[in-house]
């Protein structure tokens, strides 16, 4: 199983390009079901996500073609019929976002079955909110071992969905269905990220009736029909945040481009308030750090425009060498803290208390074999050891792969001592 070892103390100084955005780019691959006609998907993020969830497209019908186009990666994807509405456990476990071919495929066939999702171990969380919104849209649901059976024989029809709490992927997939559901749907408390802007503006290229967007309310008419597109995947703003934490934890001056700072305003006003110099380009993000140790400085995560929970591990590897007392509370998933037994291997001093965490700031960390968690959890990892000192081996980097695109070839530009360590290389994990 692969490893990544980082040997820390480097300053990282170059330019860093951000890639189109995983939590994107995968609901609008799914979007791809809902028409006979191509769609054309530019500034695709090359992931094992996005690997996973074309194995399932292909079992449905779709067709997938990856190329390089003027604007980067490209995929078109052409689904002239739904050959299966089953989508089977052993392929929708790998990634949670697979169940989003069940909107799709409700709306376009009125039936589909589709096994109960996966993914990372981050406490649960249920799609009992989806269940509830396809039910309101006139779709009859049924659970039995593993699957939910959905019909719409005649069709969804649009309705009024109030979601008692923000949930992105119920938004999401409520919007999914809800394009070719007869009449029209209004969705409250929806979820505002930009991910729900770049799907909206994808279906409308495609013939959808979709409005409010990236507001609390989304109202939609329902059409008899989509056609084809050419659609860009907004850049991904958890990698620029992600990269941005990385510079500013190893010190120097980098450059990522591609990006846009409002996509992650409220992390660059918390590494603003910790001491680190942020300029904010047309389409690009600067970080500058000297030298000497940050200010301690609290966060606590809440959906978009606030401080996003994807960001959190690595906000909190950040803080492990600031000047105090931090406090890191995590509102939205219950078991995101997984990572702090492997940021105290480094040396880092956290205390957990039920969904808060206080980390104590430390001259310094020390390299160690940590093991990755989650997708994001290891991200935070490879952060703590830009600026440990000596060597760290990260373990189970499968994480790693399914959210960041050339990692190690990107911090590498920027002078980083990363590599990776493939099959039995540097031992098992």
């Amino acid at each position: 199983m692969d490893q990544i070892a980082i040997v820390g103390g480097v300053p990282l100084v170059g330019e860093i390009p951000i890639s189109g955005a995983k939590n994107s780019a995968i609901k609008l691959m799914t979007a791809s079901l809902l028409t006979d006609e191509p769609l054309r998907l530019t500034n695709m993020p090359r992931l094992a996500d996005t690997r996973f969830l074309g194995k399932l497209l292909r079992r449905l019908g779709a067709e997938l073609t990856e190329s390089t186009g003027p604007n980067g990666p490209q995929t078109l994807l052409h689904t002239p019929e739904i050959v299966s509405a089953f989508a089977p456990y052993d392929l929708v476990r790998q990634m949670r976002a697979s169940f989003n071919v069940l909107g799709p495929l409700l709306a376009r066939t009125g039936h589909a079955k589709v096994s109960l999702p996966g993914g990372c171990a981050i406490g649960a969380r249920p799609v009992d909110l989806h269940l509830k919104a396809l039910e309101a849209l006139g779709a009859h649901i049924d659970l039995n071992e593993g699957y939910v059976y959905a019909q719409a024989p005649r069709g969804l029809r649009g309705a009024t969905i109030a979601f008692p709490f923000v949930s992105v992927g119920a938004t999401e997939h409520a919007m999914l269905a809800a394009v070719l559901a007869q009449g029209e749907t209004v969705l409250l408390n929806a979820a505002r990220e930009p991910e729900m802007v770049d799907l909206a503006d994808c279906l409308n290229a495609m013939g959808a009736k979709v409005e409010g967007a990236g507001t609390s309310t989304i109202r939609i008419v329902g059409v008899s029909r989509l056609h084809g597109a050419v659609h860009s995947v907004t850049p991904d703003r958890i990698e620029t945040g992600t990269y941005a934490l990385a510079a500013a934890m190893a010190g120097g001056e980098v450059r990522l481009t591609q990006t846009r700072a409002d996509l992650v305003e409220s992390l660059l006003l918390k590494m603003e308030a910790a001491g680190v110099e942020v300029g904010r380009g047309v389409d690009s993000v600067t970080i500058r750090r000297d030298g000497g140790r940050l200010r301690a400085v609290d966060v606590e995560t809440d959906p978009f425009p606030g401080f996003a929970t994807d960001l959190q591990a690595q906000f909190m590897a950040l803080m492990t060498t600031a000047d105090g007392v931090s406090v890191v509370r995590e509102t939205i998933f219950e078991n995101r803290f997984m990572h702090v037994p492997e940021l105290a291997r480094l040396g880092a001093d956290i205390t957990v208390s039920g969904g808060e965490a206080r980390i104590r700031g430390v001259e310094h960390l020390q390299g160690a074999p940590v093991m990755a968690t989650d997708l994001r959890a290891s991200v935070g990892l490879v952060i703590a050891a830009l600026a440990a000192r000596g060597e760290t081996v990260v373990n189970r980097v499968y994480h790693l792969d399914r959210g960041f695109e050339r990692l190690e070839e990107k911090l590498s530009a920027c002078g980083a001592r990363v590599r990776r360590l493939t099959g039995t290389e540097g031992g098992g994990d």
